[in-house]
């Protein structure tokens, strides 16, 4: 059984937003400010104040239902959804994009793992279920709605860490197919690095106790520093992996598709990989990190400015948090 991505789309809410929403937001200098890991994007999307995690996924799926009819996206099987901040404890957002979209999937799953590289995780996971069961269907879905609630608080505003992200959603259609094979899928869990991308309060309560502190990430100078070695050395290996298995060189990728924590790992990937600049799209200055959203959003960009050509071999890699995942796909693909 083949299993092909057979369509990505994605979605940015509301109007750009200038860097110097945070560069000239009045407060305290942060130390990491200078850090390669949080030079700030030029421009980010937020969510509006009421735009939930179904709403977003709602609007990156119209695309896929214009270009492949309604009453074929609600034959989907399986629905896979990963929300980089819940709108509601305990529960997750699948079931609702199910309700909206109209969809009856047997298999429905709330992906809370994977991260920046859950797109990876999710097409893997719908691509062993569609070729082991009778599903024929799949549609993944990144929902990221961060920036413009968690980082835009008072206190956090004016961190070095709040300038980076941006709001977005992307989702994948998944077939059994042979128009855009996946050929294969590499991941790596690495329990060592577990729980090392830490939240942090600074009265020290749990984030559900009552208090007046704003939650933040508990990035520090050494944890930046094992962060970007860690990022730097996996998603070249992850990628080199899934090329070896195909038989291929990283030199043959034709499209390299990844997330996009900022522009030292972007250069560093490329080059580590031997790869062009116009081989790796880079969507990170248009819309800051958009965390596990950025792969589908950067393909689909990519797909839509013409960058894909017919035949291309395509690599999605990434890796999640302080390093406790990574991933790679390789599809061919049909213009």
């Amino acid at each position: 059984m083949t299993v092909s991505l057979t369509d990505v789309a994605g979605y940015l809410p509301g109007a750009p937003v200038p860097a110097e929403f945070y560069t000239e937001h009045p407060g305290a200098e942060d130390r990491l400010r200078d850090s390669a890991m949080f030079r700030v994007p030029r421009w980010r999307h937020h969510a509006g104040a009421q735009e939930s995690n179904v709403d977003m996924i709602e609007r990156a799926v119209r695309p896929l239902v214009e270009r492949h009819g309604a009453a074929e996206i609600r034959a989907v099987d399986v629905l896979l959804v990963h929300s980089q901040l819940p709108d509601v404890p305990f529960v997750g957002a699948g079931t609702e994009v199910a309700h909206r979209l109209g969809l009856r999937p047997e298999w429905l799953v709330d992906v809370a793992n994977a991260g920046c590289a859950s797109f990876v995780y999710m097409l893997k996971l719908a691509r062993q279920i569609l070729t082991t069961t009778t599903a024929r269907r799949a549609l993944i879905c990144n929902a990221q709605n961060l920036a413009g609630q968690w980082f835009t608080q008072p206190g956090v505003r004016r961190m070095a860490q709040a300038a980076i992200p941006g709001d977005g959603c992307g989702v994948g259609y998944l077939t059994t197919s042979a128009r855009r094979p996946v050929l294969d899928v590499a991941t790596r869990h690495i329990g060592a690095y577990a729980g090392q991308m830490r939240h942090h309060l600074d009265d020290g309560r749990k984030y559900w106790q009552p208090g007046g502190s704003e939650i933040r990430i508990g990035f520090t100078e050494d944890g930046v520093t094992r962060v970007l070695e860690r990022g730097n050395r996996l998603v070249p290996d992850v990628v080199r992996q899934v090329c070896a298995g195909l038989g291929a060189a990283p030199s043959d990728v034709d499209v390299l598709v990844t997330n996009q924590p900022n522009r030292m790992f972007l250069r560093h990937w490329r080059e580590d990989l031997g790869l062009p600049t116009e081989r790796h799209p880079d969507t990170f200055d248009e819309c800051g990190n958009l965390f596990g959203a950025a792969i589908p959003v950067t393909l689909d960009r990519a797909v839509r400015h013409g960058r894909l050509r017919d035949g291309a071999l395509v690599v999605l890699g990434g890796f999640a948090h302080a390093g406790d995942f990574a991933g790679a796909a390789a599809i061919r693909w049909a213009a």
